[in-house]
């Protein structure tokens, strides 16, 4: 069994969590293991990673993620082969906020993908983790989840999922005294195929700063990371607007501030 530090990456073909691999194996030789929906994406990432660094040590798997079955049986099996330093779960996508209005089957897959998943997932890893008394566990949420908008809220009540259950976990970790740690991820509106679609392409952040944020706060074992940093003070804001403001206010924004309104 290897002695490098083990990296799960669940939603490995995500843009994100391809540029946190980079920055983790270029750290130090470490064992990442990719799990995703589909190989050949998974394939495809992992080839760009060995090329980048050949002496990397990659692992693909692939999962049905919303079988709470195959979600246990996949991680219990990657335990099994050894403990797990770092996990990120890093998977789901951006729903269209009139189709899940209008149809309910796509509201319900929105939420399964942004919200049943990432927690499934999160919390079978983080039972290893507790019982070996080791790993530093995150989840990427989003800002969305820091207040409901119109543009958006399916999506956003999802990732607001995500931000109370962390919450509560980390409280759980705290109480025990464990040596696990948990992070929240808030990342704002980022240059991925997901947001492709999202007017103001100038306003998103990079992938790459995103994941040079995650990478080290999370090694750092913080509790919430927004990404990029002026998301914190965004959201204070916006999460304490009286709602009788937050309503005329983003009525009367213009295409170059809907950015910060579309999280």
């Amino acid at each position: 069994m290897s002695n490098q530090p083990r990296i799960l990456i669940v939603g490995g073909t995500s843009a994100i969590a391809e540029h946190c691999a980079r920055l983790w194996l270029k750290q130090q030789p470490c064992e990442v293991i990719l799990v995703g929906r589909d190989q050949n994406k998974l394939q495809r990432v992992a080839d760009d990673l060995k090329v980048r660094t050949p002496q990397a040590n990659i692992q693909l798997q692939t999962v049905d993620f919303l079988n709470a079955t195959a979600i246990q049986d996949c991680i219990n099996a990657i335990n099994q082969q050894g403990k797990i330093d770092t996990a990120l779960i890093a998977h789901g996508n951006l729903p269209d906020q009139d189709q899940c209005q209008s149809d309910l089957l796509q509201c319900q897959q929105a939420i399964e993908v942004n919200a049943l998943s990432p927690v499934l997932f999160t919390e079978i890893i983080a039972k290893h983790m507790i019982e070996n008394n080791h790993g530093k566990l995150a989840v990427i949420g989003s800002v969305a989840g820091d207040r409901g908008r119109k543009s958006n809220y399916v999506y956003g009540a999802s990732k607001a999922l995500i931000d109370r259950y962390l919450q509560g976990l980390q409280h759980r970790l705290a109480l025990i005294d464990s040596q696990v740690t948990a992070t929240l991820i808030k990342p704002g509106p980022t240059a991925t195929p997901m947001t492709a679609g999202i007017s103001g392409k100038g306003k998103l952040a990079s992938p790459e700063q995103v994941a040079n944020d995650i990478v080290q706060g999370v090694d750092k074992g913080k509790l919430t990371i927004y990404t990029p940093g002026k998301w914190a003070i965004i959201m204070a804001i916006i999460r304490n607007l009286p709602f009788f403001l937050l309503n005329p206010l983003s009525n009367k924004l213009d295409n170059s501030l809907s950015i910060y309104f579309l999280f």
